[in-house]
């Protein structure tokens, strides 16, 4: 399969990058230079690489960067997703299409609830979310106007490369430094309280990979784990992990109210047999040591 993809020089494109081409695919992927904001360069890219699969990933994915700029997290996420899709139905109207959006579309819930499943509402409330449910809902759109689309909300994912901009990466930065001695021990933390699904990249890039079959239906799919973690257990096992005895220091700047987002992919496994395969504790024993590589660089 030719595959084209957007935003391929981030963390999660380029992984995406290798592991389809390891698959077989001939892969082709797009970051910067083709900015999605501006209809004639993504129109030109899919001319030129007449893809058989787009997966969409260009998009600005920090929920704290779109709450400082939600004007550019529109044109990137909104604007971009509905240039992507009018030139997907001009250029390669029989490819198949995987919006890749977030759980942070569904409002995030009360412990006591079930995981979430694809039938529950969305509820946006960043400005991240708010442009990710709305592109959807353009996906959706396309899709009964006859293109072949796929929508994905993906639970948190996370390991080696990812920017210290995610809360995960940011802890195991912190923890690497304190380690090193680069650091004061003391970890900078928001609400630890909260719940979160976490699953490793490389079980998110397989559930992305299986989706490009066509013997799957142009529907919407978790990619979830299941599991439920506090940001305190993260804290808790990176501490660990180190050997270190660091104050906690709560930032007012990093506090988000206590929430619950647990996902269900029920769905997605009656698809494509899909399940996680990699543990939490592998998860951040990768993010540690790739912390601490990286810190020891000149």
């Amino acid at each position: 399969m030719r595959v084209f993809i957007t935003g391929a020089g981030g963390f999660v494109g380029r992984r995406l990058m290798r592991n389809l081409q390891d698959a077989g695919h001939d892969t082709h992927g797009a970051d910067r230079e083709v900015d999605v904001r501006q209809p004639t360069a993504i129109e030109a890219a899919l001319a030129r690489h007449a893809p058989d699969a787009v997966i969409h990933l260009a998009a600005m994915s920090s929920v704290a960067q779109s709450r400082e700029h939600p004007e550019l997290c529109y044109q990137l996420n909104f604007v971009g997703t509905r240039n992507l899709l009018r030139a997907v139905a001009r250029r390669c109207p029989e490819a198949r299409v995987l919006l890749i959006g977030s759980a942070d579309q569904y409002a995030a819930t009360s412990p006591a609830a079930e995981p979430i499943d694809e039938s529950v509402p969305l509820r946006p409330r960043s400005p991240y979310a708010r442009t990710k449910a709305a592109a959807e809902i353009l996906g959706q759109q396309a899709a009964q106007n006859g293109l072949d689309v796929v929508r994905v909300r993906a639970f948190n994912h996370t390991g080696a490369g990812q920017t210290d901009v995610f809360v995960v990466s940011n802890f195991a930065r912190q923890v690497a430094r304190i380690s090193l001695g680069l650091q004061e021990p003391v970890m900078r933390v928001g609400n630890l309280e909260s719940v979160r699904d976490f699953l490793h990249v490389d079980d998110v890039l397989r559930a992305y990979r299986l989706l490009l079959e066509p013997t799957v239906p142009a529907d919407t799919f978790n990619v979830a784990s299941g599991r439920s973690s506090t940001i305190q257990e993260i804290l808790d096992q990176l501490i660990a992990l180190a050997g270190i005895n660091p104050r906690i220091e709560r930032d007012p700047e990093r506090f988000r109210d206590t929430d619950w987002l647990i996902g269900d992919a029920s769905r997605l496994r009656a698809a494509t047999g899909w399940r996680n395969e990699i543990g939490l504790e592998s998860i951040l024993q990768e993010l540690y040591a790739d912390w601490l590589q990286k810190e020891q660089s000149p």
